[in-house]
């Protein structure tokens, strides 16, 4: 494919992606790009002073080009049109300022920003789509740390099974969320309403990082059927947070097939470094990472423009072998 570096399973690498195999080196190239404007957003949360939200996405159709218009009095098939998505959104301010460590109960840019990036790209049939669209409507997703919920409301019309999972308290929040979106939700088995995909999980990073290997599987069995992508949006923050965070990841992941995709907002050097630090060394160190084409090199992929405060990061566990 001329569009992409490389593509395995569900995730597409844009041409311009380069594989991170240095922490030092990726921390200096990232934070080299950083500017003055992505510095002014504040801890990166929405709105910490509102009960109730509403997110609207507004994806946009490109124009066709000139050449493509066919004069015929055929009937053609019927043109994609702009729409937008709205979502609401229950949040728990108080938790933010009172229970120790609670991030997830608000909403933050990031996620709104990622969910922009993959509704964008699949509506516009985007070329540059990072996510195969073929493979999208097959694919089993597993997110870690879902706070209020966000991208399963946004991302499961286009899946066919999407996981949300984050700790015990903030669950409630989550299923409060899928069922102010998701008309009767949970639905029963097999019913093909929206939202009838999603389904909700406690998933106690800290819980897994302090039981013994040996017993893991048996108390966190792993996903049945495997996961063919793990999302990671914006939960790098607090260095206490990052070996339990990788440890789920590895453990959540099967070897060669789940893609592990990562959206970090652009903080602490020492936090972002620490983070790449483990991740490059997890377990044998056989997993392989890629850093997204930024915006000058990969159409589509609007979070990553010039200026923006974020990066994505793609891993495997198990080496890409081309």
């Amino acid at each position: 494919m001329d569009d992409f570096k490389i593509q395995r399973g569900l995730v597409r690498l844009p041409l311009g992606s380069e594989r991170v195999v240095d922490a030092d080196e990726e921390v200096f190239i990232l934070y080299s790009k950083s500017t003055s404007a992505s510095k002014h957003r504040g801890l990166g949360y929405l709105d910490n002073h509102s009960d109730t939200l509403t997110i609207n996405f507004d994806l946009q159709v490109p124009p066709r080009p000139t050449s493509s218009v066919i004069k015929s009095k055929r009937k053609l098939a019927r043109p994609l049109q702009d729409k937008t998505v709205e979502i609401q959104l229950v949040q728990d301010k108080t938790a933010l300022r009172t229970r120790s460590g609670d991030t997830g109960s608000v909403v933050w840019k990031a996620s709104i920003d990622f969910a922009q990036l993959i509704l964008q790209q699949q509506h516009a049939k985007s070329p540059g789509a990072i996510l195969d669209p073929e493979k999208l409507g097959t694919a089993r997703i597993l997110e870690l740390g879902s706070g209020t919920g966000l991208l399963s409301i946004a991302l499961s019309p286009l899946v066919s099974h999407y996981t949300a999972t984050d700790i015990e308290d903030l669950l409630p929040l989550v299923r409060k969320n899928l069922t102010l979106n998701f008309t009767g939700w949970p639905h029963k088995q097999g019913v093909s309403a929206p939202g009838h995909n999603v389904f909700v999980e406690e998933l106690n990073w800290q819980t897994l990082h302090s039981t013994p290997q040996t017993r893991r599987t048996q108390i966190f069995p792993p996903p049945s059927p495997p996961i063919d992508l793990v999302l990671i949006v914006d939960c790098i923050y607090h260095p206490s947070l990052l070996a339990p965070l990788l440890a789920a990841m590895d453990h959540v992941s099967i070897p060669n097939l789940t893609a592990v995709v990562v959206v970090m907002e652009l903080r602490a050097e020492d936090v972002t470094r620490e983070f790449l630090e483990g991740w490059l060394s997890l377990g044998n160190g056989d997993w392989e990472i890629w850093r997204i084409a930024d915006e000058e090199t990969a159409e589509g992929t609007g979070i990553l423009e010039k200026e923006s405060p974020y990066v994505i990061w793609v891993g495997w566990k198990g080496q890409l072998n081309g």
